[in-house]
């Protein structure tokens, strides 16, 4: 069956960022949909990346996903990535599995090789944006667990990112954890992420003051292009490391392996290759006794969905991210977008990713120019304290 007409759609949701759709058209009407992962002041070359690249998908067999993802590295990007071609294909990939789940009458968990569990715990993300003293963050994240949640991540440290910190920093991450920890307790599972910041010193120093307050996971402590740095960190904490949601494609990963430089790792299924591509991600780190939890930085709608789907079929699977304030506008957009009750999300069974669109609720809420950040100055940066 082939593509008859493929479209790329970018919306805004009423939070943050724009999201990019793929809608995917085949020769008897049957309609794919995918997202690709997207950033604000990036998402419009995400968004052209995936335009170009649905032209050579056009008049193509929808079965034949592994190929036609071979054919936009080799021949169509030449072996040259960036975040924006993964991107885009990610989200292309993830529609083909929809069409032809829909096609098969078969969810798609089905047709990579069948679930290894019925349902999927996420933990709660984008609950902690903007706040700033420890008790701002108890009171919000009281609040989340009282809705059902109990696994919560956010970002301890304070603004501005960067890789050499004043020990000012180290402290008021310490005292966000432990106020956190004291507002919901010892069953709650706090995953701590620091977004790539730091030079190892700080890592470590953070790590050590946080043992004692049991966080689930310490979430890429310093750059990923510096393996090796992540790989001090983790021999030096009893905490879990984790690191992998900037890595693309299976290749990117081969040196968080080869370094043993994570306990668990953290693909994206709308930056990573897909969902193809992230299983392949999952089997190569159960050979090295990692753990997987795929990074969802994306709509509670198709990649939450997509996300599903391969972690029914990771034995190795941990966890996975649910955005929070994405809740409302994926349960406009599909009756059947996936809630977790306590905690944990059923997996589908309708065809394909198992989602219904109202294509025009999603048409009408078109992508917005991000505002312009409040970027900073020389005379602006930190002073760091060692």
């Amino acid at each position: 069956m082939k593509v008859r007409n493929a479209e790329c759609l970018a919306v805004h949701p009423g939070w943050r960022k724009n999201l990019i759709f793929i809608r995917l058209e085949l020769e008897d009407g049957t309609v794919g949909w995918g997202e690709s992962y997207s950033q604000y002041d990036r998402d419009e070359a995400v968004a052209a990346q995936a335009r170009e690249l649905l032209r050579y998908l056009v008049g193509r067999d929808v079965f034949n996903i592994r190929y036609f993802c071979q054919v936009a590295f080799d021949d169509y990007a030449q072996r040259r990535s960036s975040l924006e071609f993964w991107s885009a294909l990610s989200g292309i990939e993830m529609a083909m599995w929809d069409a032809v789940g829909k096609l098969l009458g078969q969810p798609v968990h089905r047709l990579l090789g069948g679930r290894c569990r019925e349902r999927v715990r996420v933990y709660a993300n984008g609950w902690g944006y903007k706040l700033k003293t420890p008790d701002d963050h108890a009171r919000a994240a009281e609040k989340v667990v009282a809705e059902g949640h109990t696994a919560l991540k956010f970002d301890p440290l304070p603004r501005p990112w960067r890789t050499y910190i004043p020990r000012e920093h180290i402290l008021h991450a310490v005292a966000v954890v432990r106020a956190v920890r004291d507002a919901v307790g010892p069953d709650t599972e706090l995953l701590l992420d620091l977004h790539r910041r730091l030079a190892p010193v700080h890592a470590i120093e953070l790590a050590k003051q946080l043992e004692e307050l049991n966080p689930y996971w310490i979430e890429e402590p310093c750059q990923k292009e510096n393996m090796d740095a992540i790989q001090e960190v983790r021999q030096a904490t009893t905490i879990p490391v984790v690191t992998g949601e900037a890595l693309y494609g299976r290749a990117d990963f081969r040196s968080v392996f080869r370094s043993r430089a994570a306990d668990i790792i953290n693909p994206d299924v709308s930056n990573c290759g897909g969902i193809l591509e992230l299983l392949f991600i999952a089997a190569q780190a159960e050979t090295e006794m990692i753990a997987v939890s795929p990074h969802n930085y994306n709509s509670t709608l198709l990649s939450l969905s997509a996300t599903v789907h391969a972690s029914a079929c990771m034995p190795n699977f941990t966890i996975t991210e649910y955005f929070v304030p994405f809740e409302s506008f994926s349960q406009r957009i599909s009756r059947q977008a996936l809630k977790p009750v306590d905690g944990y999300i059923q997996v589908p069974e309708l065809p394909g990713l198992g989602l219904d669109i109202d294509e025009a609720a999603l048409r009408s809420m078109p992508s917005q120019p991000y505002p312009t950040r409040s970027l900073r100055h020389s005379e602006d940066d930190l002073e760091a304290t060692f």
